[in-house]
Formats: structure tokens, C-alpha cells, sequence
């Protein structure tokens, strides 16, 4: 996406008619979802798309618990040269963050995980594909223990993947390296294009889905819970899928919207989802706030 005087402008009328674009959010879950969890509409802002448009995390470190947020004017130069030129929705623990980078080469055969420590240093993690695997990267996500990382590829998807977290496993190198596919989370039902996922616990994720179509679940960019058969060992798994509502899409623009990043911090509750706006409003990412019923 370029930014331009019209960017400039759109982001400023936005602002202006937040309050009212905003107030047509509603509940996650409602009477088509009555046997899922429901989650409830705490709040929403607005960020920039730039910066923003790509995930969010909350950090907890030594210095105090902040949100960071994930665009493509996030990816630092010594990155990008390398030809790494998609970041996805990140996660965070400890005061770890670990971002999901996607190769811009024309036949890819490799992905990247990306950590930085709390101390500020940087490592990264190549990924050599396995026949079949895409070359997608759209999301990582730590499980509570720290052990494990589960990430994912685009299209329509019946399976996770699950990678020893890079540095924080001691099967992975201290300063970067190879990184090995470990296992796959099996889905008992199909998904389509998962852009991001946050652990809710040890055994459950909830992710969302830029799918309009709604041809494998009843909403319109649905957030999917998946429930594992139990906590992630490193081998294959099983997760059961179930659709618990549509994710907003609320904007004073028309058009298509783009479902992207998740974060739930375990340590308040507050769930937090992202949309980036259509048309001329894709300036700006809607971010949602959500705590359960």
C-alpha cells in the first residue's frame, strides 16, 4: 500500500467519525453461537496501517507491560535486504518477542522467525520447507510453557504447525540457526486463510481467518477457538475447531476488509483483534477489545 496526500487526508476524517463507525461493533458470540464462549466488546481504537497492520502482542518485561503492534514499516533494513519483506502477527513472553517473517523471492524456500530478547539483542531462525509446505508465514504464536511454537501457511489449511520456540527451547541454537518442523496440530476441520493466533491457554488458541466466503463456517471472518486434545509435546496433535463469531467490520468506507492480528494476554483477559479497513479507509487498522462473558 502507498501513502499519499489522500492517506493523510483519509486518516483525518476517520479520526473525526471514529466514535460513530466504531459503535456498530458487537458481540463475538451471539444466538448462532450459543454453546461457545462469549466474548464481550470492551473498547476499539484506531491505529495506523503502516505500523500496525500486520499484529499485535502484548510484551511483559522488567520495565512494565506495553502493546506492540506490527506493519510493514516495521521490518528493520538488515531484514528487508535479506529479501524478508512480510512480517506477521507476533507473540511475546517473558519479554520475548518472536516475529514470522515471509521471503519476497520469487520461488521461496525458506521461512523466518525472528527473536528479540528483552535485552534488545536479535536472532533469527531459518525454516527450510518440507515438500508441501507453503511458503506462507503468516503468525506465530508461543504455547504458555514457552517450549513450543505454533505458526501456519495460508489457503484453505487442515493442520498447524509446531516448531521448537526458537532460543527459548534447548533443542534450538542460542544465537539463530536452522529451525525444524517439530509436529502438526490436525484440524478436525478445515480453515482458510488463518492470519493470526494467540494461545488462551495450554490447551486452546483462538485464531482468526480472513475467509469471506462462508463456505466452511457460518460468519464472515470468523474467529475460530481450536481446542487441543491436550498440552503441545512437540509431536502431532489434534485440535477441534469451532467457529464463535464474525470479527467486526465497521468503517465509513465500503468495500473489502482484512481480517489480521490476535493477542490475548493471559494476565488481564483482554483479547484483542484486528481489521484493516477497506478502499480508501485501509489507512487505518481497527483494533478491538474483548474480555470473556
Amino acid at each position: 500500500m502507498t501513502h499519499s496526500h489522500r492517506t493523510r487526508v483519509t486518516a483525518r476524517t476517520l479520526a473525526l467519525t471514529a466514535s460513530a463507525a466504531l459503535l456498530a461493533a458487537t458481540a463475538l458470540a451471539g444466538e448462532a453461537h450459543a454453546d461457545a464462549p462469549a466474548w464481550t466488546e470492551t473498547g476499539s481504537s484506531l491505529q495506523s496501517t503502516l505500523t500496525a497492520g500486520e499484529g499485535v502482542t502484548t510484551v511483559h518485561s522488567g520495565g512494565g507491560d506495553s502493546v506492540l503492534y506490527r506493519g510493514a514499516g516495521s521490518i528493520p533494513l538488515s531484514v528487508l535486504v535479506q529479501s524478508w519483506t512480510h512480517i506477521g502477527d507476533p507473540d511475546s513472553v517473558n519479554g520475548y518477542i518472536f516475529d514470522a517473517y515471509q521471503s519476497g523471492a520469487s520461488n521461496p524456500t525458506s521461512k523466518m522467525f525472528r527473536v528479540t530478547t528483552p535485552s534488545g539483542a536479535s536472532y533469527e531462525y531459518t525454516h527450510t520447507l518440507v515438500p508441501g509446505e507453503l511458503y506462507n508465514n503468516s503468525f506465530d504464536t508461543v504455547s504458555p510453557d514457552t517450549q513450543w511454537m505454533v505458526a501456519g501457511e495460508w489457503g484453505t489449511m487442515d493442520h498447524l504447525q509446531i516448531y521448537p520456540t526458537p532460543l527459548l527451547n534447548p533443542e534450538t541454537g542460542r544465537t539463530g540457526g536452522t529451525l525444524n518442523l517439530s509436529g502438526l496440530i490436525h484440524l478436525d476441520h478445515a480453515v482458510n486463510d488463518i492470519q493470526g493466533c494467540d494461545f488462551t491457554s495450554a490447551t486452546q488458541l483462538v485464531c482468526a481467518s480472513d475467509d469471506s466466503s462462508q463456505s466452511l463456517f457460518p460468519d464472515s471472518k470468523p474467529l475460530l477457538e481450536i481446542d487441543l486434545s491436550g498440552p503441545l509435546t512437540g509431536g502431532d496433535t489434534t485440535g477441534h475447531v469451532t467457529d464463535i463469531g464474525a470479527i467486526p467490520q465497521s468503517s465509513i468506507c465500503s468495500g473489502t476488509y482484512e481480517a489480521e492480528g490476535v493477542d490475548y494476554d493471559t494476565s488481564t483477559g483482554v483479547l484483542r483483534l484486528e481489521m484493516i479497513q477497506p478502499s480508501i479507509c485501509g489507512a487505518v487498522t481497527s483494533v478491538y477489545t474483548y474480555t470473556r462473558s
